[in-house]
């Protein structure tokens, strides 16, 4: 059995953000299910959701600050979780990094620092709680000076550090350094320092045991240079210690079989069943209910990198094809516009909904037949899997965990029932909608498509696996 300490400044249902959330609060779940000793540790913030009581734990002097260390419990599972208490930092209402406006609080690097500096007492027990770690696991940026902080210790668990999307570092001005009392030993170009900056992200990947990113192909796309943000030649360099592992889905809760938010259950020996959720989502959002023409999805954020910028640039001959299209998320204001624009000259085939609503993304996962997901890049990506699981047809781009996770419809793979989607190469409108246009043709031969959905329904993308595979990782340190 290893004790894990695993490190993160989001787990869900205390607090999310973004998939570093739901990471968080299901491979620890999946771990302790594995008989591992998992305890998670993270910021006492004030938009904490916390059910049950607090355990007070210890009070210790970190960087001449008084932190407490609060124990509460992981809701629905009996993973412990540590909060680390300092209210002059983390008792701010809302988001764990931004304020009201979107702007990142201006103490983030003093405030993470301290969090990092506090992981390191405990890791090290200094905290006297008669549990030292064998394994560090830390997740992006905001945990990144663990590993950097351990590798002066004596005697040190081993560490991992996860990549779960290298465009956020964790980049601070070079004086910080001196503001934070970064150990000298460690600022320089070959540790924590980048292009005279103070970088976080570096930490973890200068002095981590093991690095680990979200899905294989984005494992190797961080080092490149269109991927990698002047992190390639390290990540390269440490390649030997650096391995993707694809994220799992919650299972209990995105299961078509019992889903409690959609119209009606059903399985892959029911797929006929799925036809009342589409006549629902059509009713819903305003469309003509029609069994007969293609409903396409898409959930997600209206920004570049998710590639809705060629949605838009194919929209105009979508149109004129036979098929509906409905979509939720909210994002860049030019594109919400446009789609606005869009969706009243068309009422018959868009319907938008500008925002989040988790019972409407389960009504589109279960109801589309399609579903778009043309990022131009995509560390791991969920509702591909999502789709898959609803028997919905996924079109994606080949890149990161779409690439991982949809076997694209070719014949070899259509005859030997391994295929589950559509995938593009070019992160262009024109390939964009070759796709379309192939998800049409095969939408019209119902023997095939029956083919697809039942495949994607029976594929495995639950977390057990995940768990398996970091658990190697642990073992191998």
């Amino acid at each position: 059995m290893k004790k894990v300490l695993f490190v993160t400044s989001e787990a869900h249902p205390l607090i999310k953000t973004g998939g570093l959330a739901d990471v968080s609060g299901s491979l620890p779940k999946a771990l302790a299910e594995l008989s591992q000793d998992v305890r998670l540790i993270i910021p006492k913030y004030q938009a904490l959701k916390i059910s049950g009581e607090l355990r007070y734990v210890c009070s210790l002097r970190v960087d001449n600050k008084n932190v407490k260390i609060l124990e509460t419990r992981m809701p629905g599972s009996p993973v412990t979780v540590w909060l680390v208490d300092y209210p002059g930092y983390f008792n701010y209402p809302g988001n764990p990094y931004v304020d009201e406006l979107g702007e990142p609080w201006p103490n983030n690097a003093e405030r993470f620092a301290l969090f990092c500096r506090t992981v390191v007492e405990v890791a090290m027990d200094r905290v006297h709680q008669d549990w030292k770690p064998d394994v560090v696991h830390c997740n992006d940026w905001q945990s990144g000076l663990v590993p950097a902080l351990l590798s002066l210790e004596y005697d040190r668990p081993s560490t991992v550090f996860t990549i779960h999307n290298m465009a956020y570092q964790g980049l601070f001005p070079g004086t910080t350094a001196a503001t934070l009392n970064m150990p000298g030993q460690l600022m320089h170009p070959l540790g924590l320092e980048f292009h005279s900056m103070l970088s976080f992200i570096k930490g973890g990947l200068v002095y981590s045991d093991y690095i680990t990113t979200v899905s294989p192909t984005y494992a190797l796309e961080i080092q490149t240079p269109e991927f990698g943000y002047g992190l390639e030649g390290l990540l390269d360099h440490r390649k030997e210690f650096l391995g993707g592992i694809i994220n799992g889905i919650d299972l209990d809760q995105w299961n078509p079989k019992t889903d409690t938010l959609i119209s009606q259950n059903f399985t892959e020996s029911t797929l006929s069943k799925k036809q009342v959720n589409k006549s629902a989502l059509q009713k819903k959002m305003g469309l003509p209910v029609n069994g007969r023409i293609p409903l396409f999805g898409l959930i997600g954020r209206l920004v570049e990198q998710k590639g809705i910028d060629l949605i838009l640039d194919s929209l105009p001959e979508m149109l004129t094809m036979p098929l509906q299209f409905v979509l939720l998320g909210s994002g860049d204001k030019a594109y919400e516009k446009l789609l606005e624009a869009l969706a009243q000259s068309y009422p018959d085939k868009i319907a938008l909904n500008i925002g989040y609503n988790e019972e409407l993304a389960h009504s589109i996962e279960a109801g589309a037949d399609i579903f778009l997901m043309p990022s131009r890049f995509e560390p791991c990506g969920l509702n591909q899997m999502y789709s898959q699981r609803y028997g919905t047809i996924p079109i994606v781009r080949k890149t990161g965990g779409l690439a991982d996770t949809v076997v694209d419809a070719l014949p070899h793979t259509i005859a030997d029932n391994t295929a589950t989607g559509i995938i593009f190469n070019e992160a262009t409108a024109g390939s964009l909608l070759e796709s379309v246009k192939r998800a049409l043709l095969l939408y019209s031969n119902a023997e095939i498509w029956i083919k697809l959905q039942t495949a994607g329904m029976k594929k495995d993308f639950s977390w057990q696996q995940s768990a398996q595979r970091y658990l190697a990782v642990y073992n191998n340190l």
